[in-house]
């Protein structure tokens, strides 16, 4: 699949997963806490998640992953992150129209990468 670079993908995984507890998390853990706590903490781990994010992106990028190639695939890492995430962490259902649009995400991908 073209120029993809592995490292910048695994880094992408994790960041995905930091940030879907920085966005969501405060939602199940924080509820009860003021808007201005939930930020604050949000932020912090917000954070932590660009000391994955940005190496990421300028390994991909040096690496030769062009710009709309690093997009597609922070969107599908992304949702494949959310879904274990909000299964698991959060205690969401997953309705079948969500696994259609990771299919489409998916599709993207491919897409992209395609010469």
């Amino acid at each position: 699949m073209g120029n993809i670079n592995w490292m910048t993908v695994g880094l992408l995984v994790a960041s995905n997963f930091i940030m879907a507890y920085a966005w969501y998390g405060h939602l199940d853990k924080l509820s009860a806490k003021p808007a201005w706590i939930a930020i604050l903490v949000s932020w912090l781990i917000a954070g932590l998640e660009y000391c994955f994010a940005v190496p990421a992106n300028r390994l991909g990028s040096a690496s030769g992953m062009k710009l709309e190639q690093l997009k597609i695939v922070q969107e599908a890492i992304s949702l494949l992150v959310f879904m274990p995430f909000s299964i698991l962490i959060m205690k969401q259902d997953i309705s079948w129209n969500y696994v259609a649009a990771m299919f489409c995400i998916v599709g993207a991908v491919f897409f992209i990468f395609r010469g």
